[in-house]
C-alpha cells in the first residue's frame, strides 16, 4: 500500500483476513491476505471515524496523508532511523515477498505496478533465485579460473601450461 491508500482505507475493505485494495495510483483492484495479528490490531486500535481506520473522511485526503507523513517522520526521528519515510514499509513488504520466493509477477500485482518492469527495476536485487544463480555462476567460473585454482589447490593443467596468463 502507498500511504495514501492506507490513509483512505475504509473499514469495509476488510473481509475476514482479506483486505480489498483499489489503489488510487493505478486503479487496479487487488485482494491482500493479512496475518491474523494485523487484523486483531486493526480491530483493537481506535479508528479515526466509523468509516476509516486512519482518516475522518471530512478533511481533504491530501491533508490527512500529510498529517500521517509528519507523524511517521517524527517516529523515524525518535527511533533514529536515518532516511526513514513511509515508502519504506512498502519496500520492506516487496523485498520480504521476493526473498520468500514470490515471483516478480505476483509482487508486481500486489504493489499495483502498471508494469512488471517497474517491479524488476526497483526490486530485482532481492530476488533470492537471482542471487542463488549469481553465486552458482561465480563458483563455476572460479572453479575453472587458472589463477583462482592456482591459489587454492592448483591443477596439472595450470602447471603444464607455461604461457603467461593475462
Amino acid at each position: 500500500m502507498r500511504i495514501g491508500d492506507a490513509v483512505a482505507c475504509g473499514v469495509d475493505r476488510i473481509d475476514g483476513d482479506r483486505l480489498f485494495l483499489y489503489t488510487q495510483k493505478t486503479g487496479v483492484p487487488v485482494h491482500c491476505v493479512l496475518p491474523a495479528f494485523v487484523i486483531r490490531e486493526l480491530e483493537a486500535a481506535p479508528k479515526s471515524s466509523e468509516g476509516y481506520f486512519f482518516w475522518t473522511g471530512k478533511s481533504k485526503l491530501h491533508s490527512a496523508i500529510g498529517k500521517w507523513q509528519r507523524r511517521l517522520q517524527n517516529l523515524f526521528t525518535l527511533a533514529e532511523v536515518k532516511g526513514g519515510h513511509a515508502h519504506r514499509f512498502r519496500d520492506t513488504f516487496a523485498v520480504e515477498l521476493l526473498l520468500a520466493g514470490v515471483p516478480h509477477e505476483r509482487v508486481s500485482v500486489l504493489l499495483s505496478h502498471q508494469s512488471i518492469r517497474i517491479t524488476e527495476r526497483h526490486y530485482s536485487p532481492w530476488v533470492r533465485s537471482r542471487q542463488d544463480q549469481l553465486e552458482q555462476d561465480l563458483r563455476r567460473a572460479w572453479s575453472e579460473d587458472p589463477v583462482a585454482l592456482m591459489q587454492t589447490k592448483g591443477t596439472p593443467r595450470v602447471h603444464r601450461d607455461k604461457r603467461a596468463i593475462n
